[in-house]
């Protein structure tokens, strides 16, 4: 039940853009790790760990000290490797899909109270430009910038987030980014296999830990 109220009053303090109080806003630096992988694009697939630093807003929402909204502005790690555990020894193992961009996520965030210490949930749109793109060692020359291997300049997620606060200002928080664009859309046109057609998803977890200036 306090999961479920907790959820609602989120939903419903997003709904509250009347309520948003500029004038009260604090800025902060994040930095952290980045666990991700690209669903239906190369083979073999692996993950690619990554970094992800930047900026912060945190805009309060109505009157309660409990709710905000939160965009950031972030230089994002991306994409994925070859390491797939069951690869060891095949062409592409070494090979690393490396995206890197910068990143706006805007989220809406909800504190379980209001007390100074508190874990808190977030969710929210990812936009993510393309400002660099590596590849090295690929297993298939498709896969390669100048071929079908070209990264969307622009793609689009769906990122949900849980943390812990420590007084408002030092906050932990572990994150996952669930792309819905496609990543690859020249790689659907390859017919390398069953895959080749679908979708490329980007997904990214991330754990990163943030300091809000007073």
């Amino acid at each position: 039940m306090k999961k479920f109220l907790f959820a609602s009053a989120l939903s419903l303090s997003a709904l509250s853009f009347a309520q948003i109080d500029l004038s009260s806003t604090r800025f902060g630096v994040t930095a952290g790790g980045n666990y991700s992988r690209v669903k239906n694009a190369h083979n073999p697939s692996g993950a690619r760990f990554a970094f992800q630093g930047g900026a912060l807003a945190l805009i309060p929402m109505g009157k309660d000290n409990q709710f905000y909204l939160q965009p950031e502005v972030v230089y994002y790690g991306a994409g994925e490797s070859g390491k797939d555990k069951d690869a060891k020894g095949v062409k592409g193992y070494d090979a690393v899909y490396a995206n890197n961009y910068i990143s706006v996520p805007v989220y809406f965030k909800g504190y379980f109270s209001e007390a100074e210490s508190e874990f808190f949930g977030m969710v929210g749109p990812r936009f993510n430009f393309l400002i660099d793109q590596k590849v090295k060692d690929e297993s298939r020359e498709i896969y390669r910038t100048d071929q079908l291997g070209k990264a969307s300049s622009f793609n689009f997620a769906i990122g949900v987030g849980v943390g812990y606060s420590y007084k408002r200002q030092l906050e932990l928080a572990l994150k996952y980014d669930f792309g819905l664009s496609n990543t690859y859309p020249d790689l659907d046109e390859s017919k390398l296999d069953a895959n080749s057609a679908k979708k490329k998803s980007e997904q990214v977890l991330s754990l990163s830990l943030s300091y809000i200036f007073e």
